[in-house]
């Protein structure tokens, strides 16, 4: 058997080549596209669900920290509270040392002097009667 080339059926059989290569490649290209779609689509659903469960985990722990920095918050201002009621009913509970030295010093200032008085009164009567 011979097979016989020439220029017409070179060129159809490189065309049917160029051709069955060029769809091949066509239906590989097609295929990889639709594979990495699929993924990515996937992936990005993952990443999806993923963000959602971190946001929810967020706002959960913000929720906390706002709780906790309310009632702190409040804990503070009670605080605050007492403080100036102590500033307030301080004045009226607390002698300063200063002024309960002078305050003993007036009494045993007028003690004394009522006991010279006292001393001065007897020593009349004793010289009145000798």
């Amino acid at each position: 058997m011979m097979i016989e080339l020439t220029v017409t059926n070179a060129i159809v059989l490189l065309a049917s080549v160029f051709g069955g290569g060029w769809t091949l490649i066509k239906v590989i290209a097609v295929q990889f596209e639709r594979g990495i779609k699929r993924d990515l689509q996937e992936q990005f659903k993952g990443q999806e669900t993923a963000s959602k469960a971190h946001y929810t985990q967020l706002n959960m722990r913000l929720d906390a920290l706002d709780a906790a920095t309310k009632a702190d918050t409040g804990q503070w201002q009670r605080v605050e509270r007492e403080l100036l009621t102590l500033k307030a009913d301080m004045p009226l509970n607390y002698v300063r040392r200063e002024d309960y030295i002078r305050g003993q010093s007036v009494l045993e200032a007028k003690i004394d002097g009522l006991g010279t008085k006292v001393e001065n009164v007897l020593l009349r009567a004793l010289n009145s009667t000798n």
